[in-house]
């Protein structure tokens, strides 16, 4: 089945009733299962975590392409020592990838923490084949040495994303 082309510039929506099944629709191919979160636990992770959780269905014309999901002021640390912002979650549907909207979200992204002040932004992968190391390292993401809960743990300087 062929998936129709592109009839706008995607956009973001944020989550709501209206487009919730939508939502919960997005599937990453089963062999990137291993490296992302299902939006359902994306969304119930938003709802304990209000304020920093910034989740966005992402949609191209009418079809729902994708999901994110930012952290806005998370306590890196737990201990108010470190406050970061970046992405947390990007699920782009198994049918819609390698269409450039990974990069939109990416940007999106970037752009609310502009948009907030912030000049780095944080995003963490699981190492292995079918992870996106490889797409975040492609849009200037260097790996920090750190890890988090066995992720890598990417920074991107704000000014590299800027269209």
């Amino acid at each position: 089945m062929t998936t129709p082309p592109a009839t706008s510039a995607p956009r973001l929506e944020e989550i709501t009733a209206a487009n919730l099944e939508a939502a919960l629709g997005i599937r990453v191919r089963p062999e990137q299962e291993f490296a992302v979160s299902s939006v359902m636990k994306s969304l119930a992770e938003a709802y304990v975590h209000p304020g920093v959780a910034w989740p966005r269905l992402i949609v191209d014309g009418e079809r729902p392409v994708g999901f994110l999901m930012a952290f806005l002021g998370i306590d890196w640390k737990a201990d108010g020592s470190l406050v970061r912002s970046g992405l947390w979650r990007l699920n782009i549907a198994a049918d819609e990838q390698g269409r450039g909207y990974g990069r939109f979200a990416v940007e999106s992204v970037a752009e609310q923490i502009r948009d907030r002040g912030g000049e780095e932004m944080y995003v963490t992968w699981h190492p292995g084949d079918h992870g996106p190391e490889n797409f975040y390292l492609g849009l200037g993401f260097r790996d920090t040495g750190e890890r988090s809960e066995g992720e890598t743990v990417g920074v991107l300087t704000l000014d590299r994303v800027r269209a």
